[in-house]
């Protein structure tokens, strides 16, 4: 099962158009109805925001919300301590949304999908990690992949 990032279903909406790609949204439907790809209930406000056409689809698809719970709000408490994070003070990298979405596939034992930028060379301050350096911290382990690359993995051909 895969945890959606908002940048992945967005970055997948802006440049897989359903008009030219039905193949691949009717295998995204598909997953999205059994369940394999599911989203944090914040990631779909997120979508929500900027492409409401999306969540729609999300939506009529079946998507299943995963909800905020306090377990998830407490680990995402204790990764903004990993970051060095004070009160709201979020720098380049993260913000909270997105650690409520890392601590809901670390605890769900999900992979992350996510299409912000691999950071090859770790920021100095911690506070400008963005999900992918997140997620490979030591104490925080989720793995993650873009969706260009979840997609060539599942071996799917779209014709």
């Amino acid at each position: 099962m895969q945890v959606f990032d908002a940048s992945s279903m967005i970055h997948a909406w802006d440049n897989y158009p359903v008009a030219q790609f039905p193949g691949l949204w009717v295998w995204m439907a598909d997953r999205v109805a059994n369940g394999v790809i599911r989203m944090s209930e914040v990631a779909v406000e997120e979508v929500g925001h900027k492409t409401p056409e999306c969540v729609a689809w999300l939506k009529d698809a079946g998507l299943q919300k995963m909800s905020v719970t306090e377990a998830i709000l407490l680990e995402a408490f204790c990764m903004k301590g990993l970051l060095e994070i004070e009160e709201d003070k979020y720098g380049a990298g993260v913000d909270e949304n997105d650690l409520i979405i890392i601590a809901t596939a670390k605890l769900n034992g999900c992979e992350l999908v996510t299409d912000e930028a691999f950071q090859a060379a770790l920021p100095k301050r911690k506070q400008n990690y963005k999900i992918p350096a997140v997620c490979g911290m030591q104490t925080v382990n989720v793995a993650w992949v873009g969706f260009l690359a979840y997609l060539k993995r599942s071996g799917a051909v779209f014709g």
